[in-house]
């Protein structure tokens, strides 16, 4: 295996792609090989990759002869998203690939693609979020302006996706974080689901010796 280093943009990414890295390559990836800018002074969202951590971290690598991923969200607009961040590379002077959550073309981030990687056999703790998300949608709060209420966040679907399947101990729940979720568990997630193809294709492209 090359060496390498994948910039990401939270502990969610790191775990996962540290999960999925595993899973591809039957080897736990080098100890801080995948990580995240965020740092004290972090601006936030896409504007990480532009932190002096991130830029240090890819232009060392480089020196030493390894490859550089970026895989970050897209969010609302993946064009203007790969744009951006690819613009970083002319303005720091560093080199890297890209590739953009959910699927390197579709709107999205990793939440979108977690959710189409769930066990199929769970799919019933989805279909009752959605129908919750609708229900709070008819809701009116005449005292909230407005009066509308907010729809939870996709970050709190998947952690509600967890908190219903593992159990009540500390020690179950602990697998509810970020950090500690166990994305090889196959009775929460499947791996070799063909929505991955394309994120699979780029790390095996770009790593595999």
């Amino acid at each position: 295996m090359r060496r390498f280093q994948i910039i990401v943009e939270g502990d969610a990414d790191v775990r996962f792609i540290e999960n999925y890295y595993h899973h591809l390559f039957h080897e736990k990836a080098p100890k801080g090989s995948i990580s995240h800018p965020g740092k004290d002074n972090d601006t936030g969202g896409y504007q990480k990759l532009k932190s002096e951590d991130a830029i240090g971290t890819l232009r060392q690598n480089t020196d030493l002869g390894g490859i550089n991923l970026v895989i970050f969200d897209a969010d609302e607009d993946p064009e203007a998203r790969r744009n951006e961040l690819l613009a970083i590379k002319e303005d720091y002077g560093v080199e890297f690939e890209l590739f953009l959550l959910p699927n390197n073309k579709d709107a999205g981030a990793l939440e979108d693609m977690l959710e189409q990687i769930i066990n199929p056999n769970n799919q019933p703790v989805m279909d009752c979020w959605q129908t919750y998300e609708g229900e709070l949608e008819k809701v009116r709060i005449p005292t909230k302006n407005p009066p509308t209420l907010t729809i939870p966040a996709k970050k709190t679907k998947i952690y509600a996706y967890l908190e219903t399947l593992l159990g009540k101990e500390k020690s179950q729940k602990k697998f509810i974080k970020d950090a500690n979720r166990n994305y090889e568990n196959t009775l929460h997630w499947n791996l070799d689901n063909e929505y991955l193809e394309p994120l699979k294709m780029f790390l095996v492209y770009y790593l595999a010796e």
